[in-house]
């Protein structure tokens, strides 16, 4: 599992014409899932993601305050194409989870999220559909994961 972690002032996603979720301060998350991802992968990912010390505290040092330690919010946008492989200049996306059983993973991760966080602080996008997320970074500050257990199969390895 892959997550690109962004500090925001403030995110948005939309469908088409409509907004289906906004955050203010906090987190973006864009979320890729592998077809070899478990709910190991799943809890290490939530756990960094609640806990990474990305914001000053109220003296000003820098790294010393989580989204949950400030009570801001975070917006899941799942993402397949973090699981991409390139093949000569041709992406190749095999390796993430198939839509219909990466949907209800990805759900039960919002759900664990929320179980662990405030609830009305977990914000998500709409899940396989095709969506403008709008940024406002903070920083910036951009940080990549990959859940330690990642994939075994050397063919789904990139480099």
């Amino acid at each position: 599992m892959r997550a690109i972690i962004q500090r925001v002032t403030k995110a948005s996603v939309t469908v088409g014409e409509e907004q289906i979720s906004s955050i203010g301060r906090g987190l973006c998350v864009m979320l890729g899932i592998s077809a070899e991802d478990t709910q190991r992968d799943a809890d290490y990912l939530i756990r960094k993601i609640l806990n990474l010390r990305l914001f000053q505290d109220e003296n000003g040092r820098a790294w010393s305050k989580s989204v949950m330690d400030l009570d801001y919010e975070v917006l899941c946008v799942s993402q397949f194409t973090l699981q991409c492989i390139l093949k000569a200049n041709k992406p190749d996306f095999h390796a993430a989870m198939p839509a219909e059983l990466a949907q209800p993973f990805y759900d039960s991760i919002l759900e664990s999220m929320r179980s662990v966080y405030k609830p009305e602080l977990i914000k998500d996008g709409k899940f396989g559909a095709y969506m403008q997320v709008h940024i406002q970074n903070d920083g910036p500050v951009t940080i990549e994961l990959t859940s330690p257990t990642g994939p075994t199969d050397p063919r789904l390895v990139c480099c």
